[in-house]
């Protein structure tokens, strides 16, 4: 893939110093992994509604009607931003939904996805989520969206990738005319990929899918599989689906392997399944079989290659 995959993500996290203590949060995953696949468009919030840096830290406050307001965590300077960072969030993701995928800056009262504290007069506090992303959330349902600290753990990092690739995927098939033979070459391509993210929800996108000539509007049919298929993928492939999909594709070559062979990969998959070995073990020798027992619906699967190999981050899933 020649042309990289368009991503929003918090400025601070590109190094930009506009965090309200002046500082950043540079994300060496961003600008040094993902970088030479991803085009960033970057954005704070915060500066975007002409706050300087440094400028008084905000917060999120529950106020007497129950309406979550953003304003200084100092009450002494008396500044209210939530008519402000609202009415930016509303036109600017407006604009946004050429986008596959955005990272936020975790526990920003503006960008935060999760754990956001909420504090009302009293001090009490709750978690909730930064206006921004909440109103990127509401209004774009199906991007894959991603804070920085969650980004650590690898397999919510290999989720993430694996999202924006799929959804870059398919966003090209909407721009390109979308056909219903188009679609369902998809659907066939992702199957073992969806398999391994979610038995259930793969068990209701097939039927979902039998319906599409019921559609009057193909284009209608494609925006609903987009937000069907997001959903799925945003579950963590597990190592008990994974080896749910392992064994299937095992069976492809059962005619063709010696005993020994067969017994070979058994046992690494079940290696794998016991977490003795990582994914990529058991997966190498399979596409070792697939180069030397050629099968054209194994070839097709995303399963196999769901974003750059070069990003290893099957390395130690």
């Amino acid at each position: 893939m020649s042309t990289k995959i368009p991503v929003g993500i918090s400025a601070c996290l590109m190094g930009e110093h506009v965090r309200f203590d002046g500082g950043h949060k540079r994300l060496i995953f961003a600008l040094e992994d993902l970088a030479p696949y991803v085009a960033f468009e970057h954005l704070c919030p915060e500066m975007a509604i002409g706050l300087p840096t440094p400028r008084p830290a905000l917060r999120l406050v529950k106020d007497p009607q129950g309406e979550i307001t953003l304003r200084a965590s100092n009450d002494k300077h008396q500044l209210d931003v939530t008519d402000a960072m609202e009415a930016f969030s509303r036109e600017s993701v407006a604009s946004l939904a050429h986008l596959c995928g955005y990272i936020v800056c975790a526990k920003s009262p503006s960008c935060g996805m999760e754990r956001v504290r909420i504090y009302d007069k009293d001090g009490s506090r709750k978690n909730g989520t930064g206006i921004f992303t909440r109103t990127l959330q509401a209004r774009l349902p199906w991007l894959p969206v991603e804070e920085d600290g969650r980004l650590q753990d690898p397999a919510l990092r290999e989720n993430f990738v694996a999202r924006i690739y799929a959804l870059y995927e398919f966003n090209q098939l909407l721009k390109g005319g979308v056909t219903r033979g188009a679609l369902m070459a998809f659907h066939r391509r992702y199957k073992l990929l969806l398999l391994a993210h979610s038995q259930p929800q793969y068990r209701q996108i097939g039927p979902f899918v039998a319906t599409i000539a019921e559609w009057d509007s193909v284009e209608k049919f494609a925006l609903e599989y987009r937000l069907r298929l997001m959903k799925l993928l945003s579950n963590v492939a597990t190592r008990r689906n994974h080896t749910n999909v392992l064994m299937h594709v095992q069976g492809y070559f059962r005619p063709n392997l010696t005993p020994a062979q067969r017994q070979e990969l058994t046992q690494l998959i079940d290696s794998y399944r016991r977490g003795l070995q990582p994914l990529l073990a058991p997966l190498t020798l399979i596409k070792h079989y697939m180069a030397e027992y050629p099968d054209s619906w194994l070839a097709q699967q995303r399963y196999f290659e769901p974003y750059p190999e070069a990003l290893r981050l099957r390395y130690g899933h």
